[in-house]
């Protein structure tokens, strides 16, 4: 531990990358071998085993959602016509105007 304190910080940052690469080469290499171990097993009762690889996630893209209704008084008070309504379409549709007066 106390080869660590002696290494600059780019230095430690380089033995964390290379820490982080063995060991996503060690958890892939032995992914493969369980793979490898199912299916031998499997074979060895006769049985065929496909497995399927899941597919890499890839980050929800967050497009924006079109707006739906407007304020007719000040343009600038919007809502998509998702989640709970704002206090503006309240404030509206309680004093007997209805949503669809507002559509964009």
């Amino acid at each position: 531990m106390n080869e660590y304190q002696d290494l600059s910080e780019n230095e430690l940052q380089a033995v964390i990358e290379n820490a982080k690469k063995a060991l996503k080469n060690k958890l892939a290499h032995k992914h493969k071998e369980v793979i490898a171990q199912i299916k031998e097993l499997a074979a060895s009762i006769g049985v065929n085993v496909e497995i399927q690889e899941p597919e890499k996630m890839s980050a929800r893209k967050g497009g924006k959602v079109a707006i739906k209704y407007r304020h007719p008084d000040d343009p600038n008070k919007t809502w998509t016509g998702r989640g709970v309504a704002p206090k503006w379409m309240q404030e509206l549709q309680s004093s007997g105007h209805d949503r669809s007066e507002f559509e964009i």
